[in-house]
């Protein structure tokens, strides 16, 4: 999960500060140096780990700070609002022309994900209304054309190609004259990468800025490569002036470094980053909601936004008046995990509820789990799925061969989502003034 180890450290120093109860200057200054050690573990840069833990000492040592009744709590705060200030302060959108079509630069080193960014940008933008298109500008690259059409098709996105004998600057201003005639309002330039920045591949797209004057130079990075990613993306902003960056498989980058660097060091803000595989796992970039992941202080807007976007809102209505009745059977249970499914990895999932990123610390979240879940319900009849009282020693025996899973394992999912059901029939009596203890049978 992105951020996990820093997450994890800072929430640590500020457990040990919000107990203490008043703080002294002492107090403060060996808070910060636990988090200037954290961040410079995230493979933050080092001036700008400088920069920060001065600034969040100089407004933390105030006295309106170590007089307050929660010092502690003060603390975090300056560092959460220094945190937003350093990643952008604000969420920074896509520009569009007033004159369509609208093109979009895609620049990049070879391997940052930049095709399949562009996949997942031409899929949100067709979700506005738009009418985009892609053009494969990487003539050098084996077989870059076909994935870029191979990733078209995946979104039903027409694919503008010339082969790989005419130049790229050919291609990219060809590619205006068919989206006008074609009424296509985007367009979408994947240009060549390189494995290292090099004067052949900046000359090649300093050409092909000049000739169609994009909208927004696009910079597509790997934030698992850390560092490298800062000084690549100052490389690009040096040659071509980019207007924003993509930072991709943030998901598989614990520290988390490149993210809090980037901005400040190329002034470039991060517009969308990538936080898995699917289309719906490129997420807008919130400064603010970063911050407050990475203080354990949850995501509840994003969790929010991402559930309003997967689950069907009649569906839900439906799945509450159940609940109500007790009538929630495995068969809607079965619905309930096709929808968090489209919200993305569980870890990621869970680490937006406030609270809940530090409890998950150590613990392994496999979403292969949730398939194995899904084969065994799968493998029963919709009888068996709506009656799960019927599954004697026969019926989980065929539905254990059926799934490829074990009878152990049918016993145990039906053992947890009976106490799912009894969770909420407990959930039910505290609306009605009743205390009750619950806990989460899927998760423990």
């Amino acid at each position: 999960m992105a951020f996990e180890n820093l997450s994890n450290k800072l929430q640590d120093v500020f457990k040990q500060l919000r107990g203490k109860g008043k703080l002294t200057e002492k107090d403060v200054k060996d808070a910060m140096r636990e988090v200037r050690l954290a961040l410079l573990e995230a493979d933050v840069n080092f001036k700008i780990v400088k920069d920060f833990v001065n600034n969040v000492t100089e407004k933390a040592i105030g006295s309106d700070v170590l007089s307050s009744l929660t010092p502690g709590q003060h603390v975090v705060k300056i560092v959460n609002d220094e945190l937003v200030e350093l990643m952008g302060s604000t969420n920074s959108q896509l520009t569009f022309s007033s004159k369509p079509p609208t093109i979009f630069m895609m620049v990049g080193l070879q391997g940052a994900g930049k095709t399949t960014t562009i996949g997942k940008l031409g899929g949100l933008i067709r979700k506005q209304g738009r009418h985009p298109m892609f053009v494969a500008c990487d003539i050098y690259r084996p077989a870059a054309i076909k994935q870029l059409e191979v990733v078209g098709k995946t979104y039903n996105i027409p694919v503008f190609s010339m082969g790989d004998k005419v130049s790229p600057v050919e291609i990219a201003l060809k590619s205006i004259e068919y989206a006008k005639e074609n009424h296509l309002d985007v367009i979408f330039i994947d240009t060549a990468g390189r494995l290292h920045i090099d004067e052949e591949l900046m000359g090649e797209l300093e050409d092909i800025k000049k000739s169609v004057r994009p909208q927004e130079i696009l910079l597509v990075v790997d934030a698992m490569t850390g560092q490298d990613a800062v000084n690549v993306a100052q490389g690009f902003n040096d040659r071509l002036g980019i207007d924003g960056i993509v930072m991709t498989k943030l998901d598989g980058d614990t520290r988390g470094g490149a993210a809090l660097s980037v901005r400040n060091i190329t002034g470039r803000p991060i517009k969308y980053v990538g936080m898995g595989e699917k289309m719906e796992d490129l997420e807008a970039f919130h400064p603010d909601r970063m911050a407050s992941r990475i203080l354990g202080m949850g995501d509840v807007l994003s969790l929010i936004e991402k559930a309003q976007e997967n689950f069907d809102e009649e569906e839900a209505k439906k799945l509450e008046a159940k609940m109500r009745t007790m009538d929630f059977n495995l068969e809607d249970f079965y619905g309930q995990l096709q929808q968090v499914k489209k919200m993305g990895p569980l870890k990621n999932v869970l680490g937006m509820i406030p609270g809940i990123s530090k409890q998950l610390d150590g613990v392994e979240i496999d979403d292969k789990a949730m398939v194995h879940i899904e084969a065994i319900i799968q493998s029963m009849t919709p009888h068996e799925r709506r009656n799960p009282d019927i599954l004697n020693g026969s019926r989980k025996k065929r539905i254990a061969q059926g799934a490829g899973r074990s009878v152990q394992e049918i016993n145990s999912l039906l053992k947890r989502f009976e106490e799912m059901k009894k969770m909420m029939k407990q959930m039910q009596g505290m609306s009605r003034g009743r205390k009750g203890k619950m806990n989460l049978p899927f998760f423990r």
